[in-house]
């Protein structure tokens, strides 16, 4: 072999090397086809979102309808108020909405009011689909309907009737917020401080994961995941158990742990005497949630800790966790009805709410007491009445 050939053949090596680095740091920062569905989901449903939290009316429902058709993956979508007026149609590209559709959509609208939760009609080689808007109760709060060619199977069939699920919550606590007249200010703090967005993120980004490397724990993942959010979306009252909100963290803890593996441990100490006592629905998720997400995830790991005992006539509960701490300054000077106007996201707004909300529910004996220091972890005391005349649980178990 001439001395030529072999300086050819080791810069062949060597790019061919290089190029192999390249496509693997390419690879480990390019996002995965999943995770990139996940993600186009994600913003597709944030924009509906943004529309529908101004209410069904005209200029959100135009808004709306192409993010919607987006996520049903329809060729053409419709959005009826509920009286079967239309509101707003969406086509894309498609070209769809010929007059015989037109029509048979606006017939199928108006059935689908009268108490059919999905009804099916072909017009030539096209099927339309109504699916009712309806609140948790039952009450209708418009309709949807998507066209597409050809005749929809389950998968099709089941994915129009969780957008159009989606859809209905976001109206109504659409309706919730403009009901203020109707709503004490408690309960108004309690659906700004359901969920965090990036606890969804990385819930997802976690489920995600697992899709290619274990597919039965993505599958449990998404079971609990969907578990999750149809406790905490639900329309349900007031008040729920502790036994209902426990359960909740429960699958919360277990999307977390998934994130954090071994990192993140988790000691649950209950007295069964106390697992029917009423407390203010979801006045535990923010602070399980700030342990994990303020006190753990910037330390990458550690340990939160959840106790509810029987102290006589009340219930007491405790949620610990060893981070990284607040500063207890800060904290008290963050108390207020101004705190809960803030933009930034701070832990000090998701206990100020569950704050508000025990003192309104029980008076003001019963407001959140916390101790924290810098470096020294944080312990946030609940304390509620066992028994409270006018007091009672709302809604079912889930999951």
């Amino acid at each position: 072999m001439s001395v030529e050939v072999a300086v050819a053949l080791a810069l062949a090596l060597m790019l061919t090397a290089v190029a192999a680095v390249v496509v693997v740091r390419t690879r480990r920062v390019v996002a995965t086809p999943t995770e990139r569905a996940v993600h186009t989901a994600l913003h597709t449903a944030s924009l509906a979102a943004r529309a529908l939290r101004r209410g069904l009316d005209t200029d959100s429902a135009q808004t709306a309808a192409p993010f919607l058709r987006g996520l049903t993956g329809t060729e053409g979508l419709a959005l009826f108020d509920s009286d079967g007026a239309l509101l707003a149609r969406d086509q894309g590209d498609a070209a769809i909405w010929v007059p015989d559709l037109v029509d048979t959509s606006a017939a199928t609208a108006k059935e689908s009011i009268a108490g059919q939760r999905r009804v099916l009609r072909e017009v030539r080689t096209t099927a339309v689909v109504a699916q009712p808007l309806l609140t948790e109760g039952g009450d209708v709060l418009g309709v949807l309907v998507v066209v597409t060619v050809g005749t929809p199977g389950p998968g099709m069939l089941g994915a129009v009737g969780e957008v159009a699920r989606y859809a209905a919550s976001q109206i109504e606590l659409a309706e919730l917020d403009a009901s203020r007249a109707r709503l004490d200010r408690a309960e108004v703090l309690a659906l700004r401080a359901q969920i965090s967005p990036h606890f969804i993120y990385n819930a997802l980004n976690t489920i995600a994961s697992f899709v290619r490397t274990d597919p039965d724990r993505a599958r449990e993942l998404i079971l609990e995941f969907a578990d999750f959010t149809r406790y905490s979306f639900r329309a349900a009252g007031q008040y729920t158990t502790l036994a209902e909100e426990l359960r909740n963290i429960d699958r919360y803890l277990t999307l977390e742990r998934a994130r954090f593996g071994a990192a993140l441990k988790v000691r649950l100490q209950v007295a069964p005497e106390v697992l029917n006592v009423v407390v203010p629905f979801l006045a535990l998720q923010p602070l399980v949630e700030n342990a994990v997400r303020h006190g753990l995830a910037g330390q990458g790991g550690g340990s939160v800790e959840i106790v509810a005992h029987d102290a006589g006539t009340d219930c007491v509960i405790t949620v610990e966790d060893d981070g990284a701490g607040m500063d207890p300054d800060q904290l008290r000077s963050a108390q207020g009805d101004a705190l809960a106007d803030r933009t930034d996201q701070s832990a000090h707004v998701g206990l100020t709410n569950v704050d508000h909300r025990l003192r309104a529910a029980f008076g003001n004996d019963y407001g959140l007491v916390v101790e924290t220091a810098i470096g020294a972890g944080t312990k946030v005391i609940m304390r509620v009445p066992k028994f409270r005349s006018g007091v009672r649980a709302s809604g079912g178990a889930v999951g």
